[in-house]
Parts: C-alpha cells; sequence; structure tokens
C-alpha cells in the first residue's frame, strides 16, 4: 500500500506508471481515469523496434549503392532535345504537360536549362520517345610528371605553366 502521486489518495494499491521522463504511482482509479494504460505502439515504430541492430546486420542493408550508379549524366543539350521534340508532335506546352502529368511550368523550366528531377527525365524520355541520358565522359586528365622518384612541386608547375 502507498500513495496516489496524482489523486493524493492514501494508503491504496498503485501502479508505477511511466509519465513522460519519470514514472509514479497511480491508484487503479487514477490509472482507469486517466487512461494511463499502455499504448499502442504506431505499426512502424513497432517494426522499426524489433529489428536487431547489430553490426551484422547494418553491413547487409538492402538497396542500391550510390557508388554502383551507371555512368550516365544528363546530356548538355537537354533543352534544346524537349524541345525539339515537343515542336515535332506538334504540342504546346500544356498538352505536354497534360501527357506527362506534369505542370506547364516543369516544361517550360526544362526547355529554359534547369535540372529536372530523374522521374521528370523518365517521363520525358517515355513521352516523347527521345533519349535525354548518354554516357558520362571522364574529364580529361593529363600525367604531370614522368619521373615516379619524386613528386610534383611548385617550381615543376611554375616551369610548366611558364612563369
Amino acid at each position: 500500500m502507498a500513495d496516489c502521486e496524482l489523486c493524493g489518495a492514501m494508503k491504496v494499491s498503485v501502479k508505477q506508471v511511466p509519465m513522460g521522463k519519470t514514472v509514479v504511482s497511480a491508484c487503479p482509479r487514477c490509472f482507469d481515469k486517466m487512461g494511463l494504460g499502455p499504448k499502442e505502439v504506431a505499426p512502424g515504430l513497432k517494426l522499426a523496434q524489433k529489428r536487431p541492430t547489430s553490426a551484422a546486420y547494418t553491413s547487409k542493408k538492402k538497396g542500391k549503392s550510390i557508388m554502383t550508379k551507371t555512368s550516365k549524366e544528363l546530356s548538355e543539350n537537354f533543352p534544346s532535345i524537349i524541345s525539339d521534340a515537343r515542336k515535332k508532335r506538334g504540342w504546346n506546352h500544356a498538352t505536354l504537360g497534360k501527357r506527362m502529368a506534369e505542370t506547364v511550368n516543369v516544361i517550360k523550366a526544362a526547355e529554359n536549362g534547369k535540372h529536372p528531377t530523374d522521374s521528370v527525365i523518365k517521363k520525358f524520355e517515355r513521352v516523347l520517345g527521345i533519349s535525354l541520358m548518354v554516357d558520362s565522359r571522364p574529364e580529361e586528365t593529363s600525367r604531370l610528371y614522368n619521373d615516379n622518384s619524386k613528386g610534383f612541386t611548385l617550381g615543376d608547375y611554375f616551369n610548366q605553366n611558364g612563369e
């Protein structure tokens, strides 16, 4: 027997109930009136709590690694490709937007050079029958020095650039 910390009833049976960041003693009447019973956990949260968090589990994550993405990039002249394909079909911005389920502003922005999202790029390609993604070209690189015995120095840089 103890005292209820909520209503002040003395020498009653109590249950320890978590409230916020503390635990209080509550009598059965307060427990029922205030609905202090265990709360149902949301389904997604319940799943998250059941998952193991060991290092072995985290190393086997599902999904694609961003480091293994294909080596394709958006074509530099994508605005003209989109515009030409649209005009070739005789469509205005509104017609293309309806066929793609996108707004006219999205179509105009892409034709003005704003990079569209991946999903919008796929819609352009599917609806217009075009290819906006091209194989990426590696940046041009050149070997800075031929002798493997030493590194490239500031002196080598100035000599190479004629300064």
